[in-house]
């Protein structure tokens, strides 16, 4: 007898366009979803970021041209390169996540009457702290609900 065992069969896995993606031999589907952050804040520049890279086209809504990064009434580029807007007209359709990211500013109510669909929270509950963190889980929960999965809005 021997004391060595038969190798094990190895089978090539079946065809995943995810890992594909994910390892770089597939491109990434492109996206005709736009994340809105509505007015200038730290968390909004995370956001935004990380919208970009996740194939969002990011987009920057500061109505107040008194507050750091906004474009004021006339619109015009923001810290980062970011479209900046002053309104949301155009922008609250289908295709639109749009995500408040100052609660405190008295703008907010005429920014929420423009929008269709609200959740509250937002984002996967990790006890998130920082900006990073806060814009971090926000579009962990927009992609679980893009991708149709039950990650993103359930606590």
């Amino acid at each position: 007898m021997s004391d060595t065992a038969a190798a094990p069969t190895v089978r090539p896995a079946a065809a995943d366009p995810a890992c594909d993606v994910a390892h770089g031999r597939a491109d990434v589907p492109a996206s005709t979803r736009t994340l809105v952050a509505v007015f200038a804040s730290p968390v909004a520049r995370f956001l935004l970021r990380y919208a970009g890279d996740a194939g969002y086209r990011p987009v920057l809504l500061e109505p107040d041209a008194g507050h750091v990064g906004g474009p004021g009434a006339a619109g015009g580029p923001a810290p980062d390169g970011l479209t900046t807007v002053a309104s949301l007209a155009g922008l609250a359709d289908e295709a639109t996540d749009v995500v408040v990211c100052d609660h405190h500013r008295p703008e907010l109510g005429p920014m929420l009457r423009e929008i269709a669909r609200v959740h509250r929270p937002i984002g996967l509950n990790i006890g998130s702290r920082t900006p990073a963190e806060i814009a971090l889980a926000t579009m962990a929960g927009l992609i679980a609900d893009r991708n149709g999965r039950p990650g993103g809005f359930h606590f």
